[in-house]
């Protein structure tokens, strides 16, 4: 019987992050659900993937703080003997023109878009099983370049070039490292603040005229994290309906 793999999703407990938790269990991974501050909706996606039969575990850690992010995969490493998939989804996004961006909202952005992912790559780098994959979460704003959303773009698409450079940086460890750009999705974290007339015309841009689901976005990251997306590596998924 094949070892089991361990699969680590941070900000694994709403939205996008709870879909791909769900998914990657379905698709035989145990998941490590990585939270910052909500227990509660952490321990929700824990049993629902163990009441379908999926082996979870939540695991408080602030990725933004490289002893945190060290102490979660020392941890990991205690607990389960292997990483084998990192998944950066934990992000946060605060809109504003860039003259009236608060400098407390930048540093956040930065903190855990950029500083986050960088904290949780270079773990991974080190103590990534052979044969892994690196699979992070970036936004088709990067191609879109919408107003009000510059410093959120600014640090995905940081990312994107991360992506690329340490999908060479593994060389000879057969990992793969690639990013996965969503468009509009119906989550909090995209629905909160925007009028309903707001979210249907984002919802009419992409030819395919509706905002993607968290399970759309969960599906191509599960394409990747499997032994089918093997031979893609360096890219980054723009998995947005057309919309860009």
């Amino acid at each position: 019987m094949a070892e089991q793999k361990i699969a680590l999703v941070t900000g694994g407990s709403r939205g996008i992050g709870a879909a791909i938790s769900k998914q990657l269990a379905r698709d035989g991974f145990t998941v490590i659900v990585n939270y910052a501050g909500n227990a509660e909706t952490a321990d929700n996606v824990v049993q629902e993937i163990e009441s379908g039969g999926g082996k979870a575990q939540a695991i408080q850690a602030d990725i933004a703080d490289a002893q945190a992010v060290r102490q979660l995969f020392d941890t990991l490493e205690t607990q389960w003997g292997r990483i084998d998939v990192l998944v950066n989804n934990a992000g946060i996004m605060k809109l504003a023109p860039l003259a009236q961006m608060e400098a407390h909202a930048v540093d956040a952005q930065i903190d855990i878009n950029l500083k986050g992912s960088i904290n949780t790559m270079r773990e991974a780098a080190n103590r990534l099983s052979d044969g892994g994959r690196i699979i992070n979460l970036s936004t088709s704003v990067v191609g879109l370049k919408l107003e009000t959303y510059g410093v959120y773009a600014a640090t995905k698409a940081a990312i994107e070039t991360l992506t690329a450079i340490l999908a060479k940086e593994l060389r000879g460890r057969s990992i793969t490292v690639n990013a996965v750009a969503p468009g509009p999705t119906a989550t909090d974290l995209f629905l909160e603040g925007k009028s309903d007339e707001l979210v249907e015309r984002m919802a009419k841009m992409p030819p395919l005229e509706r905002l993607g689901q968290p399970d759309d976005i969960a599906s191509v990251v599960a394409f990747l994290a499997s032994p089918e997306g093997g031979w893609v590596n360096g890219q980054t998924l723009r998995a947005n309906g057309g919309i860009v």
